[in-house]
């Protein structure tokens, strides 16, 4: 298998002329960014930096990402992407314990960190040392194993872990992307959700076709779907809450869609009933795939075809994994038993960084566990039930926040729901939901629980319903559920 760099410098080679990457104010040909990741090798020479050693990089939505992507995979110095929406000790603590020896992103960013560390601000600094080692290259050895990133979980169980992910296992999710997304030699990969994580997964096709990628700064949903009208964008990467958000906007104009072909939709789940929606409103041009950062974006993969057909369902094996569900034991479950969802090939990590006890525990025999629940049916669509630890345990029976959740998305005044299980001395823990309006029609608790009484099991039904005006996120959109069973406990003590 070929590796990064080598597929960035072949598109370099076949299209030199081509714009390779551009955003609101900039725009550069392949040639021109080639010369500049070049260059980038040379100033990591410069400094001392050498193959193996670690940078970090923090900064908003830039075009600069693709570019230190290029230098990165070039030099063999790996790259450590920073989630720039994160507090400042929060990126100490990552930068530390990835041992960076230089971080480059934007001053106002990097000013806050209280660590000791080599810095090149974007702008004139970063421009300068561009422009001193034009010319210039440091070419390593690479091997399709040797690690490009080492990108950190979101911490939501303990602090955040750095996924060691090598060039076969980008690749792999790449080529996985192509054949998902129906990617060919026309498209253009539109950048609006965080390059330091999953859009930046979708960037690494545009080195199989020599691609234009297009960086936008901000999701703002009314003006986003003209941009991508503006730019010609067929194709990009959305969380599920960027989808809702859209669809669910009172300007939202299908036709301002015109150019796009696929929405890569992953991250976390979307409730059947949104998706159902937003098929109504686009027509088939979401293909849905899943993922973690361990294994990316394609565990699963939901052709656009398939989906509406398929609304519940994450799709079937990707080409780059096995997937099997097992018990606890470790046993494979037959189709249509639940499960945890593990998966083994070479779109799986590494490991992760200096944390040898999570790794042994999370790589089994090569094995992925990726405490997802779910089931296979006989022909090998995979549904996703819940997080194993998100299951709650009520009067000793599973209950799966997913499926009320499901339930309580079918009324039309509902934006977006979030179900959790809080302690509960008779009964072990309680269903408790949490409901955001869209203000189209009005909700009510006595709806929504006929509503869940229609539709499942009495004591599935939850025994507390708190209508909000929002519910926590991350910076990339996923509903926190931790942070959210905080402010329940808050609330009620």
């Amino acid at each position: 298998m070929e590796t990064i760099g080598k597929l960035a410098m072949k598109s370099a080679a076949a299209y030199p002329n081509k714009v390779a990457v551009k955003d609101e104010q900039r725009s550069f040909t392949y040639q021109e960014m080639m010369d500049r990741a070049l260059a980038l090798t040379a100033y990591f020479k410069k400094i001392g930096l050498e193959k193996g050693d670690r940078f970090g990089i923090l900064m908003s939505n830039r075009l600069e990402h693709i570019e230190l992507d290029v230098a990165a995979a070039i030099s063999g110095v790996i790259k450590v992407p920073l989630n720039y929406r994160l507090h400042p000790k929060e990126h100490a603590y990552m930068l530390e314990d990835a041992d960076v020896k230089l971080i480059i992103g934007e001053e106002q960013l990097i000013q806050p960190i209280d660590i000791n560390l080599e810095a090149l601000p974007i702008g004139e600094a970063y421009e300068k040392a561009i422009d001193s080692c034009q010319g210039a290259h440091s070419i390593a050895e690479i091997d399709e194993d040797d690690v490009f990133a080492i990108m950190y979980t979101s911490g939501t169980t303990g602090n955040p872990k750095g996924v060691m992910l090598s060039h076969r296992n980008i690749i792999s999710g790449a080529l996985s992307l192509a054949l998902a997304c129906e990617t060919d030699y026309d498209d253009v990969i539109g950048h609006v959700a965080p390059l330091t994580h999953g859009s930046n997964f979708l960037s690494h096709v545009a080195w199989l076709y020599g691609l234009t990628q297009v960086v936008f700064s901000k999701f703002e949903p009314e003006e986003f779907v003209l941009d991508l009208k503006r730019e010609n964008v067929t194709a990009i990467f959305l969380v599920p809450t960027m989808v809702n958000l859209m669809i669910q906007h009172p300007k939202f104009d299908p036709k301002n869609l015109s150019t796009l072909k696929t929405i890569n939709m992953a991250g976390s789940a979307i409730a059947a009933s949104k998706l159902e929606q937003a098929l109504a409103l686009t027509g088939p041009i979401f293909a849905q795939t899943f993922g973690q950062v361990e294994a990316p974006m394609c565990i699963t993969m939901m052709p656009k075809r398939e989906l509406g057909d398929h609304l519940e369902s994450c799709g079937r094996t990707g080409p780059f994994v096995d997937v099997k569900i097992v018990d606890d034991q470790g046993t494979e479950l037959p189709a249509g038993e639940v499960g945890e969802i593990v998966c083994k090939g070479s779109l799986v990590m590494k490991g992760y960084w200096n944390n040898e006890k999570a790794t042994n525990e999370t790589l089994i025999d090569g094995w992925l566990q990726t405490g997802d629940l779910g089931w296979k049916s006989e022909e090998g669509y995979v549904h996703i039930v819940d997080r194993k630890k998100d299951v709650i345990i009520s009067g000793g029976v599973n209950i799966y926040p997913r499926e009320v959740e499901e339930v309580l998305n079918k009324h039309a005044g509902v934006k977006e729901t979030c179900v959790i299980g809080v302690p509960d001395e008779k009964w072990g823990e309680n269903v408790i939901a949490y409901v955001v309006p869209n203000g189209t029609v009005a909700v009510t608790n006595e709806e929504l629980i006929q509503l869940c009484l229609d539709h499942m099991a009495s004591f599935k039904k939850p025994k507390e319903i708190h209508i909000v005006n929002e519910l926590p996120k991350s910076s990339y959109g996923k509903i926190l559920k931790r942070e959210l069973r905080n402010q329940h406990e808050e609330v009620q003590s």
